[in-house]
């Protein structure tokens, strides 16, 4: 392994037919290692994020105002109605507070927003501070719901807790705590022919993008969890047939519950590719057992299908050969990815996650090509080192990863919270090969390698890094 690999970390890495491939190549869901500089968040951060779309929530941060530069731009959700979510506010605790204690902020900034908003939801984020001082944040909630007549959850997030997935876990948690208080006497018989979509946070309008798939096909999506989702579609949601899970990696443990709770089956998709698209359409047709929703969707598909087909065709050519390099949020987004690059004629030649689970490695392991590396929780010198040896065209990642690609010399593609287009459906796999072509084969790359063979060949000069 290169020398950039810190001994801790190389059981968290493996080459496919290589040192540590097998049935779990990779060992995962671990807590990070010290001064690896992980690209994981914190839990905070993992609950903020699956919470925040829901558009008629509010949220407050009981904490240092530090924690309150994580807010609603962090996810680039769009809202067909109220823009409460937007809105964000911090309890601001101070030394003082961590002496005397913070209910009081707590108690007034709680008081506040019911006067100056009156929301119907509000999230209390219970940040590190908090977890170490040990505020009774349960109490001020049920005071609040008893004052003020709205839903107050308390979402225990101390940062060092443990990573963004246990965020994800106590996100779905308090999820429940809002669902599961259904009013006395509402009607919880199942709907035929409804679903509920579980992790789409609706970046970009993708969202309504699959809702309109399946409107075509008659069947009904009472709510996503949780873009563009409002407190009435959620305390509706139990009443689906059946929970289709997007986002495995946030969303898993709330249809597990969902299930557990309501009854309510659930099954894992991907709406990013052609492929995995049409086949998650075909899949929920199946499992709703309805014959002219399976007919609806063929037909959607193979319309659709040959569409984007002519609108991605120009730029085979253009791509064919190239190297991909992954690094994402959850296992289930690397694996649609890996499809959707080899749909293009692409090859994968680093795959890794934030928080992807032993059994996501396996398919991961399973598609991949030999020699193809797989990272656990990367830190940005590993990404480097294997991106250089693999000579990678293009990383697919995050707003962390993108200044890493770009000081290589390597095109990038936004494929997390801040993207601007869709990415998902039928018209999104379009958007995403214009988008890996515009940025793999950008002049600028051209540009910079002859910057960098000018530069090299001044005396005593050692010019910046480029691409291989």
């Amino acid at each position: 392994m290169p020398d950039a690999i810190l001994e801790e970390r190389k059981g968290s890495i493996a080459r496919k037919d290589g040192p540590g491939a097998g049935a779990a190549p990779v060992s995962c869901g671990k807590a990070s290692v010290s001064g690896a500089v992980s690209q994981r968040a914190c839990v905070f951060c993992g609950a903020r994020v699956v919470l925040n779309p829901i558009t008629d929530a509010f949220h407050l941060i009981h904490g240092p105002i530090g924690c309150a530069s994580y807010t609603w731009d962090i996810r680039g959700s769009l809202a067909s109605e109220s823009e409460l979510f937007r809105n964000s506010y911090s309890t601001d605790l101070t030394e003082r507070d961590v002496v005397f204690g913070g209910l009081e902020r707590l108690r007034a900034a709680v008081r506040e927003i019911h006067l100056t908003h009156a929301p119907k939801l509000l999230f209390i984020y219970s940040t590190c501070l908090v977890g170490i001082i040990g505020d009774d944040v349960d109490s001020v909630c049920r005071e609040a719901e008893s004052l003020y007549g709205m839903r107050v959850i308390n979402v225990k997030a101390p940062g060092f807790a443990g990573h963004k997935a246990m965020g994800y876990r106590l996100a779905c948690e308090a999820i429940m705590k809002v669902i599961s208080r259904r009013p006395a006497g509402s009607d919880r018989s199942p709907i035929p022919m409804a679903i509920n979509v579980l992790g789409d946070y609706n970046l970009a309008g993708e969202a309504w993008i699959i809702e309109n798939y399946f409107r075509e096909m008659g069947v009904r999506v009472l709510t996503t969890f949780t873009g563009d989702s409002t407190y009435e579609k959620l305390m509706g949601s139990a009443r689906a047939s059946l929970n289709v899970v997007q986002c495995a990696g946030s969303m898993a443990y709330l249809a597990r519950s969902m299930e557990e709770t309501f009854g309510i089956p659930w099954v894992r998709v991907s709406f990013f590719g052609l492929a995995d698209t049409a086949n998650s359409l075909t899949k929920v047709a199946d499992l709703l057992g309805d014959d002219g929703a399976r007919q609806r969707a063929a037909a959607l598909c193979q319309r659709e299908i040959a569409s984007a087909s002519a609108g991605i065709e120009p730029y085979l050519p253009l791509l064919r050969g190239k190297k991909a390099a992954i690094f994402v949020g959850g296992g289930f987004k690397a694996i649609s990815l890996m499809r959707q690059f080899r749909e293009l004629g692409m090859g994968t030649v680093l795959v890794g996650t934030q928080t992807g689970t032993a059994e996501d490695y396996e398919v991961i392991e399973a598609l991949s090509d030999p020699g193809t590396v797989i990272l656990d929780d990367a830190n940005p010198s590993e990404l480097e080192a294997f991106m250089r040896e693999k000579g990678a065209d293009v990383l697919v990642g995050g707003v962390k990863e993108r200044p890493l690609a770009f000081k290589l010399g390597v095109a990038f593609c936004d494929h997390n919270h801040e993207r601007k287009a869709p990415l998902a459906g039928f018209s999104g796999a379009v958007n995403f090969t214009r988008e890996i072509n515009l940025s793999i084969n950008s002049p600028v790359w051209g540009a910079l390698r002859q910057r960098a063979s000018l530069f090299d060949a001044l005396p005593g000069q050692a010019g910046p890094a480029g691409p291989a």
